[in-house]
């Protein structure tokens, strides 16, 4: 029985361990011809920090201005990262940069984006890091847990690297 992967969704925060997540989002990619789909879900701000926003920038366009920068400035964040990734790459693994097929970046609730993010993409595998907290989290982010547990299908949770 075989198991095949059409659809891949990489799910970055862009933390210090992004990169590696991607690798193996893209291994993936590369031995199953799957598409890969990026997304980067920006926590939507708090109601304490939109109050904040508010009341030091009255004007509701200007308001809004700022919260479109903060997501570009993501966008930008994510690209910069992608072109740093393929340069590392050989001639051979670079061509797999051409099974990218959709970049999101939003502003949203994480773990429901993550998770409506799968249906329209036809998504096969989800591949995510995890964040290290300590046992509250029982070694996982509650991100991570929360797409772990309510998605229907695979999701490969890559581990921080720690330092030896």
């Amino acid at each position: 029985m075989q198991t095949s992967i059409k659809n891949v969704l990489y799910n970055t925060d862009l933390s210090q361990n992004s990169h590696i997540v991607f690798r193996y989002a893209m291994h993936f990619a590369k031995i199953t011809g799957a598409d890969v789909h990026l997304l980067q879900v920006m926590e939507k701000l708090s109601g304490d920090a939109m109050l904040a926003l508010q009341a030091y920038i009255q004007d509701d366009n200007k308001r809004h201005e700022v919260i479109d920068e903060r997501v570009k400035k993501a966008r930008d964040r994510l690209e910069q990262r992608q072109e740093a990734f393929w340069a590392e790459q050989t001639a051979e693994d670079r061509k797999v940069r051409d099974q990218i097929k959709s970049v999101t970046v939003c502003e949203s609730y994480p773990a429901e984006e993550s998770l409506n993010s799968v249906e329209p993409h036809n998504c096969d595998l989800i591949v995510m890091g995890s964040h290290e907290r300590g046992m509250s989290h029982n070694f996982l982010g509650s991100l991570a847990k929360s797409v772990l547990r309510r998605s229907h299908e695979p999701t490969l949770i890559v581990p921080p690297v720690v330092a030896h």
